[in-house]
């Protein structure tokens, strides 16, 4: 059998089991014998071009995830974790990876995220944020019936017309019985918008930029008119705690609110009408750029998909407090992770400039290995707990020659910044030489 010759066996019996079809049903479906079908699922024939049009046309399957390998860096990844010392002496070989990583893949993938964890399995059971996160994660953070919900409303209300706040403003009036009302930030001091039913007022601090107060008037409406959808989705995800369905139900509500300011047929036409421009994105549609990098990262609509964004925050000290991966294969560890070469540290030393940098994270480190990433600084809103951070936003190299952005810049893998594993974990001391900091700037963003 030739190297590259497509073994899909588990994923192909997942697709099969979700729809609740017998091996006979979906072979009748794709024009195969029930036997040839079993033999690609036991990984004894390869998956040819034509069953897998067939696979795609008739199931609305996705084929990138046919190659969940590369998001732990195939047999090589999965070979180095085992090759730790804590499994030395069950002398595990190449050959036993291979049949590991075929015939389970998902399990594979499950033993690297743990590997590359620390073994946090508990710490994250006991972690509401970072259980609410994984829950996003298993959606790819693209809720499709909230989407089609708040594109409906967008359209219905004509936000793409005018002044977007005064459009919200009136349906929250019109239809909740619900004003808006900025209000001097010792009125509500450390909070950034307060719902006072009394009143009938979604209060909101003077102290947020246009583009966040925006963003709380469709929060609130997305609230409202979603409740039912969002309260399904929180029931649905099987949460042990009342704080992690509390930090499901925020992201979201959020994510709602970014469905509405940036409706995703109108978005995604003009992400590739711009070749994702990031400037132009964000005066389009009146969004601040933390905004607009979580919209990139939910583009995954059947037969509407935009390219696959991770989006990720650093705070002042350097640290990576939080990250999306979306569809982007992206793994982050979250504990004291650095990686001082990258592009994100040096956008603090040029507040409010975009920088973008091509990378190449050691294997198990944001898998797939080399990135396109852009950065820039954000300010915070002015309240308790809130400071300057940097946004970054990922999207794989092989897919970053038709951005705007990556004009000029090598997307060649031996150009790319190499980084390395977070700094806890590794022993280079190069990593702040000049020539690893190939880095562009956009002036004027």
């Amino acid at each position: 059998m030739p190297d590259n010759a497509l073994l899909a066996g588990p994923a192909l019996r997942r697709l099969r089991k979700r729809e609740g079809l017998t091996q006979a049903a979906m072979a009748t479906s794709l024009g195969i014998s029930p036997s040839y079908l079993n033999l690609i699922e036991r990984n004894q024939r390869p998956l040819s071009a034509r069953v897998l049009v067939q696979v795609i046309e008739r199931f609305d399957f996705d084929p990138r995830s046919l190659r969940e390998d590369e998001a732990i860096g195939g047999v090589d990844g999965l070979a180095r974790r085992l090759s730790d010392e804590r499994f030395a002496d069950l002398g595990i070989d190449r050959e036993e990876v291979q049949e590991f990583l075929a015939a389970a893949p998902q399990a594979a993938a499950a033993f690297a995220r743990l590997f590359d964890a620390g073994g946090m399995g508990e710490a994250r059971r006991d972690d509401p944020v970072r259980e609410a996160r994984e829950a996003i994660e298993r959606w790819q953070n693209h809720f499709a019936d909230l989407d089609h919900a708040a594109e409906e409303l967008a359209d219905r209300l004509r936000l793409s017309q005018g002044e977007i706040s005064a459009g919200l403003s009136a349906h929250l009036r019109e239809k909740h019985q619900l004003s808006v009302r900025i209000l001097p930030a010792e009125v509500i001091p450390g909070q950034v918008h307060r719902l006072d039913l009394h009143a009938r007022q979604l209060q909101i601090s003077e102290m947020l930029a246009g583009a966040a107060r925006r963003f709380q008037i469709a929060r609130q409406v997305g609230s409202l008119e979603q409740r039912e959808q969002i309260e399904l989705l929180v029931e649905g995800a099987g949460f042990a705690t009342q704080e992690a369905r509390d930090a499901f139900r925020e992201a979201v509500t959020d994510y709602v609110a970014g469905a509405l300011l940036m409706p995703y047929g109108r978005f995604l036409r003009a992400c590739e009408q711009t070749a994702y421009d990031l400037p132009t994105l964000r005066r389009r549609f009146s969004v601040s750029f933390d905004q607009l990098a979580q919209r990139l990262t939910t583009l995954q609509r059947v037969g509407e998909r935009g390219l696959p964004f991770f989006s990720a925050r650093f705070d002042r000290a350097g640290r990576l407090t939080s990250y999306t991966a979306g569809a982007s294969g992206a793994m982050f560890p979250l504990n004291g992770a650095r990686w001082p070469a990258w592009v994100p540290y040096a956008a603090f030393e040029q507040p409010g400039t975009l920088m973008t940098q091509a990378v190449l994270f050691s294997e198990g480190e944001a898998a797939p290995k080399h990135w396109f990433t852009a950065a820039r600084t954000v300010e915070g809103d002015g309240v308790a707990c809130s400071a300057k951070g940097a946004i970054v936003l990922g999207v794989e190299a092989r897919f970053a020659g038709e951005l705007a952005l990556a004009r000029g810049l090598s997307l060649k893998p031996e150009d790319a910044t190499p980084l390395g594993s977070a700094c806890l974990r590794c022993g280079r001391t190069d990593c702040l030489t000049p020539q690893s900091q190939r880095l562009a700037s956009q002036p004027g963003f």
